[in-house]
């Protein structure tokens, strides 16, 4: 429903967007990616009217209403549900329900709803300015990084609503799993160009991947080519008799188009550094008690054991003592009962997002790595500030000038260059880039020391944890396996159903609250059957179509081998026959493509319906 055409953008001689275009279409769901400066953000702040355009057009269409979380925080009711209600459409300006709803999902107790906003911190205001965008039901919403201050349960919650979003929505976010569960489409900037594709961000970077190899090896065979012809110029330039063969070549010549070679994309490649470890356990953690004020118990009876190289996630919603059970494992607190006690050998690095404090505001990025230990050389410390997004310049900027974010990514880059054997981490990703979390991820699984991290990135999540500590209701306790074995055995208890107790509900709602669980039962598993009726032939389809693609893709590949050697062997009619062949081959692929996006709008139309139907029984999906 909005379009970009031949979009340019610089700040300061820096390209952002060379003639960049796209359009977003009805109901697509569109994760917005590239590295970090790239300009994902100056395209939302463009699109919404806060940045102007150097070149291009920009249409949106008549009345057509644009949500956008504001960074700003600005409120004028005296109540957290008043204000959230100041966005409802004017049609539904009584239905606060509707406003509990969302923010219930978002973590606000019916107690929360009734404070004043300016009583929570800056991360719950952030969250109520999120309801408000999506109570308005914007045709477009545009989210950037909407997980940074949710927990877990709300981060899923977040996800569902967002599937079933009925407008278009455009997502910037660190966390590639919440997108690709979110998304119907991917829209990459890169090299100063945008490309979108349907699909998640696996396939656009697969895509992208293949399309830059089958470009450089192009530009190879053209300068190869170019060569031999300009060779043949100057070596029978004066031959009468070869005249007419010379000034063919050099019309080819004057043709031909210039590729120039691509400028290398720097990835982010880091790892933490080992302190050897002579023992096979690490921690151990017994009766571990504590509370804040005296009658108040964040954490009862926790015991732990943590070995050498063992992968442990802290899980659970924001404010039930995740954070405090770090800072207790990092010696930042003392416990009220229990104990504790490492290994005599165990060297520990520690991050907190809060601890920014110790870094000294008179030295540069560049500086504070540097003198973090005494074995860290300047080129090492230059990598890791590319790595924490301080690239050329802005490594040099003053601690003092940084924002909060860029602290905290600075105390990051100074855990990387400090050998430890055991990692306590508090959310590490908040202020990292999609490229810099898969940096990350990857720096963790090759750490060969113990990792305890709190975490509400599900991708994390399901690659790296063996053991979760758990905080739920008013419990700690400590689950022995993986994340999925979890969600598949005991599962989040807040996703049975928000507590919406005190509400003013809808009439539906009191009509639901009215059904048996006998009924309620009956009509889950007809709705369920009926589900599967409908929709498992268009999952079938979709297999289909998407084996399709995959064996179209690999022809495809095929024949840009085939077309290479042949423009190798200067075998002009084979070069003939196999591009006609590509261009078919790719005629097919974009075909399937758009027969995958029909059946994905139609399978995400029926679901929803159904899980609508599911919701208002209480049965989920």
């Amino acid at each position: 429903m909005i379009s970009i055409e031949n979009l340019s953008k610089s700040f300061g001689g820096h390209v952002i967007f060379d003639k960049a275009t796209f359009r977003i279409n009805s109901r697509e769901r569109v994760g917005l990616v590239g590295r970090n400066g790239h300009g994902k953000t100056t395209l939302f702040r463009i699109i919404t009217g806060q940045e102007a355009l150097d070149e291009g057009i920009l249409h949106i269409p008549k009345h057509y209403q644009i949500g956008y979380v504001e960074q700003h925080l600005r409120f004028t009711k005296g109540t957290v549900l008043e204000e959230g209600m100041t966005q409802l459409p004017d049609s539904e300006s009584d239905q606060a329900w509707k406003v509990e709803k969302i923010l219930t999902g978002l973590g606000f107790s019916m107690a929360d709803m009734q404070r004043g906003p300016d009583e929570f911190s800056g991360g719950f205001q952030v969250r109520l300015n999120l309801a408000k965008v999506l109570v308005a039901q914007p045709n477009l919403l545009l989210l950037d990084e909407p997980t940074n201050y949710l927990d877990i349960t709300s981060i899923r919650w977040l996800e569902q609503f967002l599937t079933t979003w009925p407008g278009e929505l455009m997502l910037i976010t660190h966390d590639r799993g919440f997108m690709d569960k979110v998304v119907t489409h991917t829209l990459g900037i890169h090299r100063q160009k945008m490309r979108k594709l349907p699909g998640n961000t696996e396939k656009y970077y697969a895509q992208i991947a293949q399309d830059e190899e089958i470009y450089e090896k192009t530009r190879v065979n053209d300068e190869k080519r170019k060569k031999e012809i300009e060779l043949f110029i100057s070596r029978f330039r004066a031959k009468a008799r070869l005249a007419n063969m010379v000034q063919s070549r050099v019309k080819t010549l004057s043709k031909m188009e210039k590729r120039d070679k691509m400028a290398a994309e720097k990835n982010l490649e880091f790892s933490f550094r080992h302190e050897p470890f002579p023992a096979k356990q690490i921690l151990r953690v017994e009766g571990l008690g504590f509370g804040y004020n005296p009658g108040e118990t964040l954490i009862r009876g926790l015991g732990l054991t943590v070995g050498a190289g063992e992968r442990i996630c802290v899980i659970g919603k924001n404010g039930r003592g995740k954070t405090t059970l770090l800072k207790l494992l990092g010696g930042k607190l003392t416990p009220n009962k229990g104990s504790l006690s490492y290994h005599p050998a165990a060297v520990t690095g520690f991050f907190e997002q809060t601890n920014v404090s110790s870094l000294v505001p008179t030295r540069t990025v560049e500086e504070e790595i540097l003198y973090t230990d005494a074995g860290v050389e300047r080129q090492l410390s230059r990598n890791i500030c590319g790595a924490m997004m301080f690239e050329g310049d802005n490594a040099l900027k003053k601690i003092e000038v940084l924002s909060g974010g860029e602290k905290s990514r600075v105390m990051l880059g100074k855990l990387l260059v400090q050998p430890a054997n055991v990692l306590l981490l508090d959310e590490p990703t908040n202020h990292l880039d999609m490229e810099s979390s898969d940096a990350l991820l990857s720096a963790l699984n090759d750490f060969p020391g113990a990792l305890i991290m709190v975490t509400h990135n599900e991708m994390f999540l399901h690659l790296l944890a063996e053991k979760l500590v758990i905080f739920q209701g008013d419990q700690v306790t400590v689950f022995d396996g993986t994340y999925g074995e979890f969600l598949e055995k005991i599962g989040w208890q807040e996703e049975d159903g928000p507590e919406m107790s005190g509400a003013q509900e809808s009439p539906e709602i009191q009509e639901v609250a009215r059904i048996s669980k006998k009924e309620a039962r009956k009509r889950r598993s007809e709705i369920l059957t009926e589900k599967n009726r409908v929709i498992k032939p268009i999952e079938t389809k979709m297999a289909a179509t998407e084996k399709e693609i995959e064996r179209r893709e690999e022809r495809l590949e095929a024949l840009n081998r085939d077309l290479m050697t042949a423009s190798e062997a200067g075998n002009g009619q084979e070069i003939s026959k196999l591009s006609r062949e590509l261009h078919a081959c790719q005629s097919d692929i974009d075909i399937n493509f758009e027969t995958l996006e029909a059946l994905m709008t139609e399978l995400e139309e029926h679901a929803a319906v159904f899980d609508r139907q599911l919701e208002d029984i209480g049965g989920g999906t």
